[in-house]
C-alpha cells in the first residue's frame, strides 16, 4: 500500500469511541425493515455485519415515533420490537469488530398520510407542502399537506428523541447520529424556505437554529456528548428546502454545536448525492468554529478521501454508496481494487438482492 494511503486505515479517536480505521459508512435508506413493524428484518443483520470492517457504520435514518415516519418500510427505534430487532444488528456488528451508531430521523413535512397515524397530516414548522415526493405502498408519491406545530407538539417530539435516545442504548448503539440534513424536520426548522414562524423558533437564524439545539440538548442530557454527533447538509436542496444565505447560519449553528462537546459533525458538502459545487459555501469555516471531528461526506473517492485527510481538512470521510454495493470496501480501498457496479434497480425496497449478495475480493 502506497505511504500515502496509510492516513485512510489509521485508528482514531471519535469523542469516546475507538475507530480502526478513518472509514465511515455513511446512513443509507434502503426500506427493507419488517413490514407491519418497521423493526429491522433478519437481513439486516446480514448487511451491517458484512460491513462492519469501517471505522464507524451510521445507521440508515431510524424513526423516532410513528409521527417521524416519511417513507415505507424504514426502521423505527420506538418499539419492543424494534429495539429487539436493532440489538441483533448491534451484536452482530461488534461480534465482527465494528463500530456503529444510530441515526435518529424525523422526516417532519417530508411525509404522506398514508404513513401517519390515523391517516392524519405530517408536521412542520410551518404549513407548507414539502416539493418532493415520498415512497409509499404501491411507489413514489407527493407528499401531504403539513400542519405547523404548536409549542407542546414540539414539546412531545423532544420527548420522542428522548425516548429513542434511551431505546438505542438499550439496543447497543455505541453512540447517536442525529439527523439534521436533507430537508427534513431539523434542516426545516433552520431553513428560511420552510420555517416561517414568528414565535422563538422562527425568524432570525438564532430562533431557526433553537430546535435543533433543542434537540442535542435532549440527547445529549440522556447520553454523553462524545457519543452524539449531527448530520448538517448547508446547501443541499433535497426535498424541497432552500436558504438563501446559508453561512452565516451554519456558522452560528456550528459554534452553538461547539458549546456542547458534541463528538462531530458530519457535513454533506454539496448537493446530497450530487454536485459538490451546487452552491457556494466555505465548509472550512465550520470546521474551524467545530473542535471535535469533522466528518466530510459527498461524492468522495480513495484519493480524494487520501488527499482530504492528509490536507487536514476533514478528519473522517464517509462514504455512501460504495458502501452498498461494495460490502468490504475498506479492503478494496487498501488495495485500490476495483469497485463494484450499483445495482439502482434494488437500492429500495425488495429482498437479498442488491442488499446482501454484493461479492466481496477473493483472497
Amino acid at each position: 500500500m502506497p505511504i500515502d494511503a496509510q492516513v485512510l486505515f489509521e485508528p482514531y479517536k471519535l469523542g469516546d469511541i475507538e475507530l480502526k480505521n478513518r472509514i465511515v459508512m455513511a446512513p443509507l435508506t434502503r426500506n427493507r425493515a419488517t413490514p407491519g413493524t418497521d423493526a429491522p428484518s433478519t437481513l439486516a443483520i446480514d448487511y451491517y455485519r458484512q460491513r462492519a470492517s469501517a471505522g464507524l457504520i451510521v445507521t440508515e435514518g431510524s424513526q423516532i415515533s410513528r409521527q417521524a415516519q416519511g417513507y415505507i418500510w424504514t426502521p423505527g427505534i420506538y418499539t419492543p420490537q424494534q429495539i429487539d430487532g436493532w440489538r441483533k444488528v448491534t451484536d452482530a456488528v461488534h461480534k465482527a469488530g465494528g463500530k456503529i451508531v444510530i441515526q435518529l430521523w424525523h422526516v417532519g413535512r417530508v411525509s404522506h398520510t398514508s404513513l401517519q397515524s390515523e391517516g392524519k397530516a405530517p408536521v412542520a414548522p410551518s404549513a407548507i407542502r414539502a416539493e418532493a415526493k415520498t415512497f409509499i405502498e404501491g411507489g413514489f408519491a407527493e407528499t401531504s399537506e403539513p400542519h405547523a406545530l404548536s409549542l407542546e407538539e414540539i414539546g412531545q417530539i423532544l420527548s420522542d428523541y428522548r425516548q429513542a435516545t434511551r431505546n438505542a442504548r438499550e439496543a447497543g448503539f455505541d453512540g447517536i447520529e442525529i439527523h439534521g440534513a436533507n430537508g427534513y424536520l431539523i434542516d426545516q426548522f433552520l431553513k428560511s424556505g420552510a420555517n416561517k414562524r414568528d414565535d422563538s423558533y422562527g425568524g432570525s437564524i438564532e430562533g431557526r437554529a433553537h430546535f435543533a439545539l433543542n434537540v442535542v440538548d435532549v440527547i445529549a442530557s440522556e447520553w454523553e456528548p462524545g457519543r452524539v454527533g449531527i448530520r448538517l447538509s448547508p446547501v443541499t436542496p433535497s426535498n424541497g428546502i432552500s436558504e438563501p444565505d446559508p453561512q452565516p447560519l451554519f456558522n452560528h449553528l456550528v459554534s452553538e454545536l461547539d458549546k456542547r462537546n458534541l463528538a462531530f459533525i458530519h457535513v454533506v458538502e454539496g448537493a446530497t448525492g450530487g454536485a459538490r459545487d451546487v452552491a457556494p459555501f466555505d465548509y472550512a469555516a465550520l470546521r474551524r468554529r467545530f473542535k471535535g471531528t469533522y466528518i466530510a461526506n459527498n461524492g468522495y473517492n480513495r484519493q480524494t478521501a487520501i488527499n482530504a485527510l492528509k490536507e487536514k481538512q476533514a478528519d473522517l470521510i464517509a462514504f455512501g454508496r460504495d458502501f452498498i454495493s461494495n460490502p468490504d470496501l475498506v479492503e478494496r480501498l487498501r488495495r485500490n481494487s476495483p469497485l463494484n457496479e450499483l445495482n439502482r434497480a434494488t437500492l429500495y425496497g425488495g429482498g437479498a438482492k442488491g442488499y446482501t449478495d454484493y461479492p466481496a475480493l477473493a483472497g
